[in-house]
């Protein structure tokens, strides 16, 4: 039977930092994946660039039932503490907007400094290497896996949510939680594509491709960044953001002039351009299609000295205000995050450790702790993952 002083199941992003801290500790770390490769979701994250963290990491980039879980944790290691260890290993990076940072070259730098790190401190890795089974002993914890059995005085969970199952997603982790008296707030598919399937389906089908910059509203939040129609509905930054926030049959409201008063906007335009028609406005904003196609769909282009004031109005409050409700997300298959998770109030914000069953501890996404887009989650299993190996 192999007695490693800690067990960690997932060689995700939060498992292969625990592993490598706690292995640099001393400890005897055994890292176990069921997957054939480490760090999946690192490797086809950020177009394949891996946007590794974001420099204005704070606790207000994240969503729990417990808002305030995440601070300790994201204050004892930093984004620049692993840019740190990026420099360690002389990976070039880049600022690429809103301080998200992104490899140069290719995230398989950030899998591969992962495990060489976790080999220098002695990690003993096993892919392909599943968990079936986990039982409270006396002075710790028995595992029954492909290894055969194995006793340890910690176990880590590090199993991720739900998302992009083709990659080898499961429940396992709530699966655990539930079976040493945890709680597990509802999964849901974050950080996800809409889905149209009303009569704006046609419209979005036609634009495919074709992306704008636009502020999204919902439920008391709102961002600012490029939204993309597709041929499934409507997806890009702004949209990934305000999915985490809304339910079914809650309306976006996406405004298609950020930054603009669209009223006052069109006035200035009907002065200046009196005889240009609404289509060649709007096209000094969108692209021609764009424009053209909204011209089609939602109010006639005519000269704009034509337009009565009132015509106006109805303009400027649709391209300020479109409301748009959504009939459902894309799902897990393309989900980047998984809402939810194991519920924190059992989980100690200084260790991970469960306050259920001591030795036993949670990190990354398994939590119920989400990022917003740009490298906020990535940040979080960096700081989950070292909080616990200061203690395992």
């Amino acid at each position: 039977m192999r007695t490693p002083d800690v067990v960690i199941i997932g060689a995700g992003a939060a498992g292969m930092m625990c592993a490598m801290t706690a292995a640099a500790r001393g400890r005897r770390v055994l890292l176990l994946d069921h997957a054939n490769k480490a760090g999946k979701k690192i490797l086809m994250s950020g177009g394949g660039r891996c946007n590794f963290t974001n420099m204005w990491a704070e606790p207000d980039n994240y969503q729990s039932g417990n808002p305030h879980f995440c601070k300790s944790a994201l204050a004892r290691y930093s984004p620049w503490d692993f840019v740190g260890l990026v420099a360690k290993h002389g990976v070039a990076y880049h600022e690429k907007k809103l301080g998200q940072l992104f490899c140069d070259g290719r995230s398989h730098d950030i899998r591969d400094l992962l495990l060489d790190e976790c080999a220098q401190a002695g990690v003993e890795l096993h892919l392909k290497t599943a968990v079936q089974r986990i039982e409270r002993t006396d002075d710790g914890y028995r595992l029954r896996t492909d290894l055969g059995d194995v006793a340890a005085e910690s176990v880590v969970i590090a199993t991720g949510g739900l998302s992009i199952p083709t990659m080898g997603a499961t429940g396992f982790g709530y699966e655990i939680a539930r079976q040493f008296g945890h709680a597990v707030v509802e999964p849901r598919a974050g950080l996800v594509p809409f889905i149209i399937t009303d009569a704006l389906k046609e419209l979005c089908t036609e634009l495919s491709g074709t992306s704008v910059d636009a502020e999204v509203r919902c439920n008391g939040q709102s961002f600012r960044e490029n939204v993309l129609f597709t041929h499934r509905g409507l997806s890009g930054p702004a949209i990934l953001q305000i999915s985490s926030f809304w339910r079914l049959g809650d309306a976006v409201e996406i405004d298609l002039l950020p930054g603009h008063d669209a009223l006052a906007w069109l006035e200035e335009r009907r002065a200046t351009r009196p005889d240009s028609e609404l289509r060649t406005v709007l096209s000094e904003v969108f692209t021609k299609r764009m424009a053209g196609l909204l011209t089609e769909r939602w109010f006639p282009s005519k000269p704009m000295k034509q337009h009565t004031p009132a015509e106006l109005r109805r303009i400027a409050e649709r391209l300020g205000g479109w409301q748009v409700v959504p009939a459902g997300t894309e799902g897990y298959r393309t989900a980047e995050v998984t809402l939810g998770g194991v519920d924190t109030r059992d989980v100690s914000s200084q260790t991970m450790e469960s306050r259920k069953s001591p030795g036993l501890y949670f990190i990354g996404e398994v939590l119920d702790v989400t990022g917003h887009l740009g490298g906020f989650n990535f940040q979080w299993a960096w700081a989950s993952g070292y909080a616990a190996a200061q203690v395992v």
